[in-house]
């Protein structure tokens, strides 16, 4: 019998109504032929209101317990979902995560599949049940207790699961109808994509499209897990949503497939370092220790010695997420009090926006950056720092200038029209 995966979202499992629709559309699957593994998150807003409690309760968690409360929302939801299937005449049961049970490594809040069996699911459906609804988001450790996998975690569980079932398609429903070639907010040009490959999709989750959480992505790459992502709130058929797969299904693509953005960048500069060698081992290791994630790299190499130094210097210029700056700076002086590093200045902008174009097409087109930059010229938007991959160009600009960037490199590259 073909298997789906098919994951409903916190807004697609808001309250009864909303199960009820989701529900729906499982029974639709079932009528098609298929065995389906439904994946649920908890409702939406309720992994917050739980985590405001066990805070409220215990500021220095147990974080053991941390995750027996918060996965506690996906098990709510799990169970609701399967009596309005049993209440649709669809063969349902509900599975918690230590039922399955979904192995896990013991880094509660953040951790890992370690196997998922097959065995207990398999031998359900071979007794006549159509359908496994399973609580995302959670696992149990080899001690014994309930982990969760962190925010997101529910697209995560729900391609692993198809990765395990060898799953047809894992179908994602959520709020939107697919992915777009930007945030359609920002532009009504935006154009949503019938496919888009696992690498530019990864890039795309990375740079803040959120859509799919990066974790889950990486995996679906991995083990070739065909994605659908497509709206809870329409009516669909097997042409809607966005397919992410491989990029040997995608017959013609454009040079940029996509245009994202983060406005939660700081840029931070190490004024006058030394220019020896061991120095970037000597600022990112205390950075990486204080798990401050370092994105882009700027190194301002200088053959001058300025006064008070003996030696060459540079100026080492990264971007951090606003939210671990702090911790960066923390970083950066404890090493440099432990006589690890030594600068001048430390300068932090918590005023500047990422803004990356991305696409596979990258690698057989030269004259991505000179047209991109010459788009951000026109506009007068000044960049401040740049980085590239294979398939990614990302610029760091000021904030007040993001929005106005991605609609100028949006209609640059032409993403409203399909085709190469």
């Amino acid at each position: 019998m073909p298997l789906l995966v098919m994951k409903f979202g916190g807004t697609s499992v808001a309250d009864l109504a909303r199960i009820k629709n989701a529900a729906a559309k499982v029974k639709r699957e079932v009528e098609r032929g298929y065995d389906v593994i439904v994946i649920v998150s908890a409702m939406s807003g309720k992994t917050n209101e739980l985590v405001g409690w066990v805070e409220a309760t215990s500021p220095l968690y147990d974080a053991r317990e941390y995750d027996a409360v918060v996965s506690s929302g996906e098990n709510v939801t799990a169970g609701l979902m399967a009596l309005t299937l049993q209440e649709m005449d669809v063969p349902a049961r509900s599975w918690q995560g230590w039922q399955v049970p979904i192995q896990t490594t013991s880094a509660h809040a953040s951790a890992r599949f370690i196997d998922i069996p097959r065995a207990n699911i398999d031998a359900k459906f071979a007794e006549g049940f159509k359908v496994a609804v399973v609580a995302g988001f959670q696992g149990v450790s080899p001690e014994g207790r309930i982990t969760t996998l962190g925010r997101g975690g529910s697209d995560t569980t729900a391609v692993a699961f198809a990765a395990a079932f060898s799953a047809e398609r894992c179908d994602i429903y959520t709020d939107v109808d697919g992915v777009y070639t930007t945030d359609p907010r920002i532009t009504d040009k935006a154009r949503k994509l019938p496919k888009i490959a696992f690498e530019e999709m990864l890039e795309l989750a990375s740079l803040g499209a959120k859509v799919l959480q990066t974790r889950s992505v990486e995996l679906a790459m991995r083990y070739n897990v065909r994605l659908r992502v497509l709206s809870s709130f329409e009516d669909t058929d097997e042409n809607s949503g966005t397919l992410v797969c491989d990029e040997d299904e995608i017959m013609e693509s454009k040079v940029v497939s996509g245009v994202a953005y983060s406005r939660d960048e700081a840029k931070m500069t190490l004024v006058t370092v030394e220019d020896r060698p061991g120095v970037a081992s000597a600022i990112f290791g205390p950075l990486a220790e204080a798990g401050v994630n370092v994105d882009m790299i700027v190194q301002n190499i200088s053959e001058k010695n300025y006064a008070g130094h003996a030696g060459a210097v540079t100026d080492m210029t990264f971007s951090v997420p606003t939210n671990q700056v702090a911790r960066a700076k923390k970083a950066m002086e404890d090493a440099q009090a432990a006589g690890h590093i030594k600068y001048d200045d430390l300068n932090v902008d918590t005023d500047v926006a990422k803004v990356s174009v991305v696409g596979i097409g990258m690698r057989s087109h030269a004259g991505v950056a000179a047209k991109m930059f010459a788009a951000l010229a026109a506009e007068n938007v000044n960049i401040k720092v740049i980085a590239t991959s294979e398939i990614k160009i990302s610029v760091l600009i000021d904030r007040k200038y993001m929005e106005l960037a991605v609609q100028a490199l949006h209609d640059a590259f032409e993403l409203d029209k399909a085709g190469a």
